[in-house]
């Protein structure tokens, strides 16, 4: 109940009362399992951004890209990432702006990016040779960052996007697959 009144009207807009409302509990059921909102908010940002980890980046390993094409496994990842941050743009939107100004967020938040880019560094240090990527680790911060700017871009974070969805994410796929393969 708390994730759909979250991701329609943002943080502010949402009180304990009318969590338990959604849910169909009394306020004092509500305050048995939480402290407030801001409690079950940081879980809700956990559990969607465990989820996004676990959707796009958890089984992004060497692996996947056996016996299939770079651009295909790339694409497909990205497809993933975007319909993840586009299923729910105004709860991720939500996560953003309540980044910025608390602190606990901004730790799940941060956590997540940490997690993400240690993740795909390994996969560019095992699919690429150092003197294509000399430095795998900013090359999956800056990855992940453009990524992840896409997405919310899609979204409308930053007001209508400019282009469609299928339009970035071929763009998208192009550039990371010829940051990681040049020669390709």
């Amino acid at each position: 109940a708390a994730t759909v009144l979250f991701g329609s009207q943002g943080y502010d807009a949402v009180g304990t009362p009318e969590i338990a409302q959604e849910a169909g509990v009394s306020v004092g059921t509500f305050y048995r399992y939480f402290d407030d909102k801001h409690e079950i908010y940081l879980e809700i940002a956990r559990r969607t951004m465990a989820a996004a980890y676990r959707e796009t980046i958890a089984n992004l390993g060497p692996e996947r890209f056996i016996g299939r094409a770079r651009h295909e496994t790339i694409n497909e990842t990205i497809a993933i990432l975007f319909d993840h941050v586009l299923s729910k743009p105004r709860l991720m939107r939500s996560f953003q702006e309540m980044s910025l100004r608390d602190p606990e967020v901004a730790e799940v938040s941060r956590a997540f990016e940490q997690v993400s880019i240690s993740r795909l560094t390994m996969l560019i240090t095992a699919i690429v040779p150092r003197d294509v990527v000399s430095d795998p680790e900013a090359t999956a911060w800056v990855l992940h960052g453009s990524a992840m700017q896409t997405a919310y871009g899609l979204a409308g974070h930053f007001g209508p996007p400019p282009i469609d969805a299928e339009r970035a994410r071929k763009a998208l796929t192009d550039f990371i697959e010829r940051a990681l393969f040049p020669d390709s």
